[in-house]
């Protein structure tokens, strides 16, 4: 499942649910707030250290917080959500179709700054703007994607492979410091569970990339056992309805092209210094706000006693250095959704200047630099499972004409 899917399923906020470690405690590692020059020089190290972590959802009065089931005491995202409580897309229904000339007219400054101002541009993001931009365009000027059973079923087993690793703990927050303290709280947290056991899940990222801020969540990322490789290998699970696997533009796009953008960000963030004041003044943060006794008291228990937002993100920037880059290798997984069965893996090599080069190509969509473009001819079957399909200026008959692989591309889901 993607960010922005499951974005779309989460709905209301339950209550705040608190979770306990089901193993023995760990050693107590303090963390130490450091300076910004003393961290100048902390980031050129790679180490394999630390203690806890944390990961929460976002909610104007709560947060949804986790905890390690293995070991470690953590806080973790419940669901891969964005990076704010903003919900800016009208809905599809109500908004009806509008005419391409009507939505460009409104495209009066970039995607960028009217809809992930306050969130930052994700993944998925990038990923959909590759499979087709107007059907992008049409999503942020019309409506969210509609949801469907395949979906949720999606949801759900993502949900149940991260309660192998984690439980949820809900924590209330009072503000938008707290909800973002909470997000960089999950990657210490899991950063450390990847240190100590060599295996978390739902692992929140953000970064300064492109010059755009970028976020997401990572479905699971394994330590390697030869002593002699510490690279982490980033894998990504996709659920299908159907007993196949899926077709090339599919593996290319929502999959191999999701999972090398993960990379980049993962490397850019553990190699460059992440811009702390860039951040804050970007979001419109205030660094020195005083955070909530409940996480206050979570990273106290957690071995990084921090009272400020500004605190939080030090130790997030201290984490990142002492992580090594990401392997080269990626692994994608492929499972029916009836029974959870393993139909197949993907393991392929990083391609960076690929990588690099999509994510450009999308950012000149989302900066505004042109306008949005169609999938090319011999894609436009795509066009037969996209709901905006009836408003949309591209030849109907390419669609018809076009024939889609053999592996259709209704099934696939992360």
């Amino acid at each position: 499942m993607t960010e922005s899917q499951s974005e779309s399923l989460s709905g209301s906020q339950s209550e705040p649910l608190l979770s306990t470690t089901k193993a023995m405690t760990p050693p107590e590692i303090p963390i130490e707030i450091v300076s910004e020059e003393e961290m100048a020089l902390i980031e050129a190290a790679i180490a394999a250290t630390r203690s806890s972590a944390i990961h929460a959802t976002l909610s104007p009065s709560s947060s949804l917080f986790q905890r390690n089931v293995r070991s470690i005491k953590s806080i973790t995202l419940l669901s891969k959500r964005g990076l704010s409580d903003s919900n800016e897309q009208p809905d599809f229904e109500d908004a009806g179709h509008l005419g391409m000339t009507q939505m460009r007219s409104r495209v009066a400054q970039s995607f960028l700054n009217r809809f992930r101002r306050k969130r930052g541009l994700s993944v998925t993001d990038i990923t959909a703007t590759e499979w087709c931009e107007k059907q992008m365009e049409s999503v942020l000027l019309v409506g969210k994607r509609r949801v469907n059973r395949a979906m949720r079923t999606g949801v759900a087993r993502h949900a149940k492979l991260e309660a192998e690793v984690v439980q949820k703990v809900k924590v209330r927050v009072k503000s938008r410091e707290d909800v973002w303290a909470t997000k960089f709280m999950n990657f210490i947290n899991g950063s450390n569970q990847l240190l100590f056991e060599g295996l978390t899940r739902e692992l929140p990222i953000i970064g300064f990339v492109e010059g755009v801020w970028m976020v997401g969540v990572i479905d699971e990322i394994r330590m390697p056992v030869n002593e002699t490789d510490r690279s982490p290998l980033l894998v990504d699970t996709k659920t299908r309805v159907r007993d196949t696997l899926p077709a090339e533009p599919q593996r290319r796009n929502g999959s191999r092209l999701q999972l090398m953008c993960y990379k980049y960000l993962w490397d850019h963030l553990i190699v460059d210094n992440f811009p702390s004041s860039r951040f804050f003044d970007f979001f419109s943060l205030n660094r020195y706000q005083i955070l909530t006794e409940e996480i206050i008291e979570s990273t106290a228990s957690a071995g990084y006693p921090a009272k400020t937002l500004d605190d939080i993100v030090r130790c997030y920037r201290n984490s990142c250095s002492m992580l090594p880059l990401a392997h080269n290798q990626l692994l994608l997984r492929y499972e029916l959704q009836k029974d959870s069965s393993l139909l197949g893996e993907d393991e392929f090599t990083y391609d960076f200047d690929w990588t690099k080069s999509q994510i450009h190509s999308c950012l000149e969509f989302w900066l505004g630099e042109r306008e949005a473009s169609y999938a090319p001819e011999e894609e436009r079957w795509k066009c037969r499972f996209c709901q905006f399909a009836s408003v949309c200026p591209a030849d109907p008959n390419s669609a018809t004409k076009s024939t889609p692989p053999k592996a259709n591309v209704d099934s696939t889901l992360s």
